[in-house]
């Protein structure tokens, strides 16, 4: 399989690049945002996905690792191919993707053409746990639980992370602690939302 191919970008065309790599030239289907940060005829490395099927190879490149990382989960959800899931990450960058998938914003995800409200619905309700689990700080995770929540979002992540700690499902986290931003303001501390979010989830039976 090819992880990665390092070349000279040979040209640039609708949703694909051709790189030539010491004198042979690979198309490399690519979301618009890979796509804008290449150059015909400059040097370039793209990660790649290989999917092998019985009529063909097709190579999917990305200029970022959490772009290939997020194609390689959404493809995993029923009704979402190569295609569309390069539609929906030239939509969104990866992090505001992830973001939208934990704050279960299926509008943002029908940005992407060809993207309705119930292929939006089974993205989010698929990988909405992968979305608030991704490691903090990294570009791959959430930017935030909801558009509500302000662009500081750490502490809501934090409150997220405490309460998937104390052994509930990350769904339940995201929607609890939504819920304490959406009642004590964009400013909550940590400790406010952790204890909003667990009086919320205390009357509900859990089985961790």
């Amino acid at each position: 399989m090819i992880a990665k191919l390092t070349g000279t970008i040979d040209s640039i065309g609708e949703g694909a690049a051709v790189i030539d790599v010491r004198g042979v030239g690979y198309l490399v289907f690519c979301s618009q945002r890979t796509l804008s940060e290449l150059d015909a005829h400059a040097a370039a490395s793209l990660l790649v996905e290989t999917q092998v099927r019985e009529d063909a190879i097709a190579l999917y490149g990305f200029a970022r690792a959490d772009e290939r990382d997020w194609f390689r989960r959404l493809i995993t959800v029923q009704g979402v191919g190569a295609k569309a899931a390069l539609a929906i990450l030239s939509a969104l960058p990866a992090e505001t993707l992830a973001g939208a998938i934990a704050a279960g914003d299926r509008a943002a995800i029908m940005r992407a053409p060809g993207i309705g409200a119930r292929l939006a619905a089974r993205v989010i309700g698929e990988l909405r746990d992968a979305a608030v689990a991704a490691p903090r700080g990294s570009a791959a995770g959430p930017a935030s639980v909801g558009a509500h929540v302000g662009e500081d979002a750490a502490p809501t992540r934090q409150a997220v992370s405490a309460l998937v700690n104390l052994g509930f499902s990350a769904s339940e986290a995201v929607d609890a602690v939504a819920a304490a931003v959406a009642r004590r303001g964009p400013q909550a501390s940590v400790e406010i939302l952790i204890t909003d979010g667990l009086a919320a989830l205390a009357p509900k039976e859990h089985h961790p």
